[in-house]
């Protein structure tokens, strides 16, 4: 092609060389959108592998949590448990070792009461049965 002759000439030269520049840049933008589509597309799986192994390691945390909350809940109703039996049981030993001494004790007055007029006269018989053996 020949130079152009007129300055219009030379402004659509100018300016089809510049579309030629434009469409060049366009092409390599849309190229690299493509590739930019493609790696925000794995990113994306990326992120999506990485949020479910998240959410499987928090699942499995939260069962341990329970399974450890279980664990403590359960030793501690144990421990309770068994310090109330203690308490209770001494509870009720104090008062059968209480309510047996009352008894015992009003049943062994009745019995001193029916024992002490069988001694008296017991000691009054000894008593004449030592004279007699005496002489």
């Amino acid at each position: 092609m020949t130079k152009p002759s007129t300055a219009r000439e030379a402004l659509i030269v100018e300016a089809i060389g510049d579309v030629a520049k434009l469409l060049v840049r366009v092409e390599a933008m849309a190229t690299a959108m493509q590739e930019a589509g493609g790696a925000f597309q794995q990113a994306r799986l990326d992120l999506s592998e990485q949020v479910a192994d998240f959410e499987r390691r928090m699942k499995a945390m939260t069962e341990f949590a329970k399974t450890e909350v279980v664990k403590h809940l359960a030793a501690r109703t144990e421990d309770a448990t068994r310090r109330s039996i203690d308490q209770q049981t001494r509870a009720m030993a104090d008062a059968a070792r209480l309510a047996f001494g009352v008894e015992v004790g009003a049943v062994m007055q009745r019995l001193q009461a029916t024992l002490q007029p069988l001694l008296e006269g017991r000691r009054r018989r000894g008593g004449s049965w030592l004279t007699h053996a005496a002489a």
